[in-house]
């Protein structure tokens, strides 16, 4: 069942999910069954008291799960047989007190979530980057704590990718908010097929960082009035897919210059949080060798990268019209290219 809503709504990692190690797999349906279920809730949601209600929900249905006593919730009975099992593995690990999955970071996904579920427009482009962090690079800290690995260097390569695939999701998602199809039919899968209707009554928001609408010059109203001809939009998506295509490019350089035995490059800003300030280094003469080791077995983790990374080409192909329909239609040469990314190490 969870399986199928994934394929549903989240096609790009059900179809890269075969690049994980098997024994991942179940965590990693969880995490983004539990992602996808927060995404939905400003979809159906009527009012923001019940919006409120449902991520409250959530709350008490994560702290079930991690105490063991999930209830009947799909997705929280799957969570809590992976805490379980990955709470056993410990007890067999030299380092048994390291925690598996981090519940703050589950719980930073429900805030974040939360604050952003009114649509309202990021203050700069900053602010996109952090509502990033706080949302897809943090699934991907979830996922590698689930293999179980826990490597600041993973994690700071993870960090990047998040942020470009936060802040391409946000602009596949501008041309929906703008002009929202019916009540209730609103989902993420509505961004890879099907029309788009500029003539609807019923108009939405424009999501593009302010300081960059400012920028350039764009105006919601104008967006919302003239869609792709409005002053102005081309320049602002151009800009917000360059940042999310600069950090593409720093995760893949991060991975090779690992790779080469050197370092990631430049420091994460993250060392220290919470979820990252509890790793254990090892000999100075053996951390290019350990770094190359955890990159090898977070590949697999690092794949959206590639999905995201054809979605912006895409983008650049039509001219940074993100009201194209060709950027609503599902990638038939995702699998092909994922293979061959994963076959070679890179993105």
């Amino acid at each position: 069942m969870l399986t199928l809503i994934r394929r549903q709504y989240d096609h790009p990692s059900y179809i890269l999910s075969i690049f994980l190690p098997p024994s991942l797999r179940p965590a990693h349906l969880a995490i983004r069954a539990f992602n996808l279920e927060l995404t939905r809730i400003p979809d159906v949601s009527a009012s923001a008291h019940v919006r409120s209600m449902r991520y409250q929900f959530w709350r008490d249905t994560i702290n079930s799960a991690f105490a063991l006593s999930p209830g009947k919730q799909p997705v929280a009975v799957l969570l809590s047989s992976v805490l379980a099992s990955l709470r056993q593995h410990q007890t067999s690990a030299r380092n048994p007190t390291k925690p598996s999955l981090n519940k703050s970071w589950f719980l930073r996904l429900i805030s974040t979530r939360e604050n952003h579920s009114t649509n309202a427009p990021y203050p700069s482009l900053k602010h996109l980057e952090d509502y990033a962090e706080n949302t897809y690079s943090t699934l991907h800290y979830l996922t590698l704590s689930a293999l179980p690995l826990h490597s600041l260097t993973a994690d700071h390569i993870a960090s990047h990718i998040g942020k470009a695939v936060g802040i391409t999701a946000v602009l596949r998602g501008v041309p929906l908010l703008a002009f929202p199809p019916p009540p209730n039919h609103h989902s993420t899968t509505a961004g890879l097929g099907g029309t788009l209707d500029i003539h609807r009554t019923q108009q939405g928001a424009v999501t593009l960082p302010l300081d960059v609408m400012a920028e350039v010059g764009v105006k919601e109203e104008d967006v919302l009035r003239y869609g792709v001809e409005a002053p102005g939009l081309k320049d602002a998506v151009f800009k917000v897919a360059t940042r999310a295509s600069d950090h593409l490019i720093t995760a893949g350089q991060m991975v090779k210059n690992v790779q080469g035995g050197g370092d990631v490059g430049h420091a994460f800003e993250h060392e220290g949080e919470e979820g990252h300030d509890d790793y254990a280094g090892g000999k100075e003469s053996d951390r290019a060798t350990q770094q190359r080791d955890e990159v090898e077995r977070a590949f697999g983790v690092f794949m959206p990268a590639v999905s995201t990374r054809l979605w912006l080409e895409r983008l650049e192909k039509a001219d940074f019209n993100i009201f194209d329909e060709g950027l609503r239609r599902r990638d038939w040469r995702l699998p092909w290219k994922a293979w061959w990314a994963y076959r070679r190490r890179i993105f």
